[in-house]
């Protein structure tokens, strides 16, 4: 029969039920797997084989000997089957980079709640190894994430955690988001327009489409249909650390499938970018930013290049995704419908886009300041 706490279970349907945490994502949260059988036996005998499969260092490991270190090493092995190439390499990162040195060399038992505040204070301040300058939020957010979470999986493991981060947070600050102003995107769109080559279309292509520049940089020409004046996103390049420690080059370059499934979409592109299309159109299966099959323009490439024209059009400066800003508030001030704005940047609801990319003008806030109406 089964005991409390084995997590097996009699199903209606007369079946038995075991289920096993295969790993904890990001926030901590567990994530279970599950083995059925016709009998009690049969099941338990399924729930240790999966465990075993998902067992780590930490369970040959005493509470007196154990270092977080060798969490780490047995958290991030759990990760690693569940998660995507890219997410295991910035979570390698992080953890070298940032956690180990600090954080992993104190035995598990004496990791108490003052000394991870203190470390993610110090990761906020002066986080940065080689200027010594502070991390952002967005980053120390990430590194408590993987804290919070290998914690939680040591827990699971039955190992002495001391630490309670339950109510820790990283604090976030508001950015003023970049967005170029009419006469700035003008300006651009004339030096685009200059000798206009496969790069340059393909700024313009981001400008009127809001496309991430790891999706650019991914595209083919067979995303592009000349005759329904459409472009589909169903891939994304990006550099990232390689964790193969014999590897010669410290990064490299990967191509997947986007971000989240809703990531994945069409957008109707408007007549004049299918006009300029036809003049760069090459064999389906050639990188449109660079019109060949086996050459691509990686993102850190093209951000250069973006740099390189922003500076020749005049512009203050501004990074890649600026154009995407852009994009979200120009559909806006010419009164896009929101949900088909969300869709065509691929988010997952309607408040990321107004809370996160969309950004009132001067000009649009004056001109709705002035629909108010006095009495006469």
């Amino acid at each position: 029969m089964p005991k409390k706490g084995e997590n097996i279970y009699k199903r209606k349907d007369g079946r038995w039920e075991g289920r096993y945490i295969r790993y904890y994502d990001e926030n901590g949260k567990a994530k279970y797997g599950y083995v059925y059988s016709k009998t009690y036996n049969e099941v338990k005998k399924k729930l240790i084989e999966k465990k075993s499969q998902v067992g780590t260092k930490c369970e040959r490991l005493s509470n007196k000997t154990i270092l977080y270190n060798d969490v780490l090493d047995a958290w991030l092995q759990s990760a690693k089957i569940n998660i995507k190439e890219s997410t295991y390499s910035r979570y390698f990162h992080l953890i070298d980079t940032h956690i180990r040195p600090y954080l992993g060399k104190y035995p598990l038992s004496k990791i108490s709640t003052q000394i991870v505040e203190g470390f993610i204070e110090k990761q906020l301040n002066y986080g940065r190894l080689k200027s010594g300058g502070a991390l952002s939020p967005k980053t120390v957010t990430d590194i408590l994430a993987i804290v919070k979470s290998s914690m939680e999986y040591a827990k699971y493991n039955n190992l002495n955690v001391m630490c309670n981060l339950g109510k820790l947070t990283v604090k976030k600050k508001d950015r003023e988001m970049r967005v170029l102003s009419r006469a700035e995107q003008e300006a651009l769109i004339r030096t685009l327009l200059q000798d206009m080559d496969s790069c340059k279309f393909g700024i313009l292509l981001s400008l009127y489409t809001g496309i991430r520049i790891g999706e650019l940089c991914a595209l083919q020409w067979d995303d592009i249909c000349i005759e329904s004046s459409t472009l589909k996103v169903r891939k994304t390049m990006q550099r990232i650390q390689n964790t193969n420690i014999d590897a010669e080059a410290k990064t490299k370059v990967i191509i997947t499938e986007p971000k989240s499934q809703c990531s994945i979409r069409e957008i109707p592109l408007p007549q004049f970018i299918i006009n300029i299309a036809r003049q760069f159109q090459n064999n389906p299966q050639a990188y449109i930013l660079s019109g060949e099959e086996t050459k691509y323009v990686e993102p850190r490439t093209m951000q250069n290049r973006f740099k390189s024209l922003i500076v020749q059009s005049g512009i203050d400066d501004a990074n890649f995704h600026a154009l995407r800003h852009t994009f979200a508030t120009r559909c806006i001030e010419v009164g896009f419908e929101l949900k088909s704005l969300s869709e065509i940047l691929g988010h997952a609801n309607v408040n990321i886009t107004l809370n996160r990319y969309v950004h009132s003008s001067f000009d649009l806030k004056c001109s709705n300041m002035n629909k108010l109406s006095f009495p006469d």
